[in-house]
């Protein structure tokens, strides 16, 4: 199974019951791997889960910490970009070279990398002291 196929898949499973917006992402770990997540809604906003949080969680949770691939898929009318909390959570768990696609269910995508998701990510380095 592909990446983006992984992600169209899990999407199905989002729960969105407040905005019907479904998410679904899937990451490829160093061992080529796939992980998936969908969006799961709370109705007491902002207690929600993004997919991208999710598939990570679940890569973390198979004993995995580095991914080399990222697909995220959602029903917009263009590729939708992950919040800046999941850029933040990408960029923990993937080098900066690391491509992501960004796809819609009805065709049009965009691919971009980590770097390019979030430049000047705060990383471990900036926890160090001379």
């Amino acid at each position: 199974m592909s990446l983006l196929d992984a992600a169209r898949a899990v999407r199905e499973n989002a729960y969105a019951p407040y905005s019907h917006f479904k998410v679904g992402a899937a990451v490829r770990s160093k061992t080529g791997m796939i992980y998936v997540g969908c969006n799961v809604e709370n109705v007491a906003y902002p207690e929600g889960t993004c997919a991208e949080a999710g598939a990570i969680a679940a890569m973390v949770a198979a004993g995995e910490t580095e991914l080399i691939e990222v697909c995220v898929i959602a029903d917009s009318p263009h590729p939708v970009s992950p919040c800046g909390g999941c850029r933040q959570k990408l960029a923990e768990f993937g080098r900066g070279d690391v491509p992501v696609r960004l796809a819609t269910v009805d065709g049009p995508e965009a691919m971009t990398t980590i770097s390019d998701l979030l430049p000047g990510a705060f990383d471990q380095s900036h926890m160090e002291r001379a």
